[in-house]
């Protein structure tokens, strides 16, 4: 018997209309149950229930459709439980956080020195007249913050050229951070030196690690060796003070405070090139406008374990802007991710959501409602 294309078809669209009426009608007795679990006192997650859900679907499953099947099932009981989790916060108040208010901030931590593109976020943030602390380290910089000694603190956080900025995600998961804003800055490098240094005696070349990757090939073409430095504006202090002929990769407004030469104004390897600033504090403070929640976690050692929790997200209708994975430090490769997603405190899906995810995975941190200026 010749097959016919549409009349299949037609029959999956009968068997597509079955399923959603039992899907419908599956959907309302889990809110049923997520009303009797409030009446009650009982979590949303009920131990074993789920396994014997699941083991039942492989029984029952041909060979060739068991894990098809478990996958199936894993999503609509994810879904089931997301509704469950709004019928049980239904009514629950939620703490308001702190408004965030750059004028009244007294003291910034920075880290580097006058010149450096953190400067350059902290002013774009919070203005000229602000006290800046300048710090060697990052982890310097945090530690003023959490001691009380700054307001805030000002660390960059990702690269349009490079990526992501490890040392402060690294932060971000060992310290109780709250990111309140994100500083977009136009990075413009240059190569300079001291005025009376000749341009080829110059062999050695100094900035931070992330600018030295984002002029990678003007360093290359030019035969210069790379050395890390702390910071640009450090690396430009560095370079006036040697006697050495030696040049540094900084911005031009650094170049000309530190009396340095510029020797060529462009030599980043794309351009626009634009890092993304944290400015973040010990409490949780939320601007006007804010449209980004970010937060920290770690998924299930399962089958399909991050995939059932972003589906979450999906099903609140939440949109994920950014994932970033790093490994966890003394840990069997563990794997710890951030993630950004569109979303204000105030909404209540937002909330629920975050209540769900807090109760259901075993390592769970909420980092900040915030917007990008």
């Amino acid at each position: 018997m010749e097959l016919d294309l549409n009349a299949l078809r037609g029959e999956i669209n009968d068997i597509d209309m079955q399923m959603l009426a039992l899907f419908e009608k599956r959907m309302e007795i889990c809110r049923d149950i997520a009303a009797y679990k409030k009446k009650n006192g009982m979590s949303v997650y009920q131990n074993g229930r789920e396994t014997e859900i699941i083991n039942r679907v492989r029984i029952n499953s041909p060979s060739w459709l068991s894990d098809a099947s478990a996958v199936l099932f894993s999503s609509i009981m994810d879904i089931s439980k997301c509704l469950q989790a709004e019928e049980l916060t239904r009514g629950k108040i939620y703490p308001v956080p702190s408004v965030f208010e750059p004028s009244c901030a007294q003291v910034i931590a920075c880290q580097g020195t006058s010149g450096a593109y953190s400067e350059q976020a902290c002013i774009k943030q919070f203005g000229a007249d602000r006290s800046i602390r300048f710090m060697t380290t990052f982890d310097e910089v945090v530690g003023l913050v959490e001691s009380g000694r700054a307001d805030f603190g000002i660390l960059p956080l990702e690269n349009s050229t490079v990526g992501t900025i490890e040392e402060t995600y690294s932060l971000l998961a060992r310290h109780e951070l709250y990111i309140n804003s994100v500083i977009r800055v136009e990075i413009t490098h240059c190569l300079a030196a001291k005025p009376e240094t000749a341009e080829e005696n110059i062999s050695k070349v100094y900035s931070k690690k992330e600018a030295l990757a984002q002029c990678s090939e003007y360093i290359r073409t030019h035969s210069l060796t790379p050395v890390e430095y702390s910071n640009t504006a450090l690396a430009a202090e560095m370079v006036k003070e040697s006697s050495e002929d030696i040049a540094c990769i900084c911005s031009a407004e650094c170049a000309e405070k530190l009396g340095l030469r510029i020797i060529n104004d462009k030599v980043a390897d794309a351009y626009p090139n634009f890092t993304r600033f944290i400015c973040f504090s010990k409490s949780f403070a939320s601007p006007e406008g804010a449209d980004t929640i970010a937060v920290s976690f770690t998924a299930p050692h399962t089958p399909g374990g991050l995939y059932r929790t972003l589906t979450k997200f999906a099903v609140n209708g939440l949109n994920l802007t950014k994932i970033v994975s790093m490994p966890v430090a003394g840990k069997d490769f563990d794997v710890q991710f951030f993630l950004d997603f569109e979303g204000s405190y105030s909404n209540r899906k937002v909330v629920t959501l975050l209540d769900d995810l807090s109760s259901s995975l075993g390592y769970f941190r909420f980092l900040g409602n915030f917007r990008e200026i």
